[in-house]
């Protein structure tokens, strides 16, 4: 009867000890707590943000925190859609560039008929 109290009791204690640990590791199944309004454990450009930014960032990893796997799946997506609207912006001011120079030597050209008295 003597020692099976003993084994009891050493079962009662390690597993107080490993509920302890674990209670330490992972917590108690609380939220973190948000972070401050001005504070951010990332760092991004404050204008033009490119798809480079967006693959370089960097999380800080705690024990409770996020699933790696997921959170890169979703920054590689993000600077690849960054990548790809930029490059539109791009041709699409491009484009307007060319349109506007168009527009602009079709003027003078049409001043020149006007003068010359080939207009309308």
């Amino acid at each position: 009867m003597g020692t099976a109290l003993i084994y009891v009791l050493v079962l009662a204690v390690v597993a107080a000890v490993v509920f302890v640990a674990a209670a330490a590791v992972f917590g108690r199944g609380e939220e973190l707590a948000p972070l401050a309004p001005d504070a951010t454990p990332t760092r991004l450009p404050a204008v033009e943000v490119q798809g480079a930014d967006v693959r370089s960032l960097r999380f800080q990893q705690v024990v409770r925190g996020y699933r790696m796997v997921e959170v890169d799946w979703a920054l590689d997506r993000l600077a690849g859609e960054l990548d790809r609207v930029q490059a539109d912006r791009r041709e699409l001011v491009a484009h307007v560039t060319r349109l506007e120079t168009t527009i602009a030597r079709m003027r003078t050209e049409g001043g020149r008929d006007d003068e010359l008295g080939h207009g309308p």
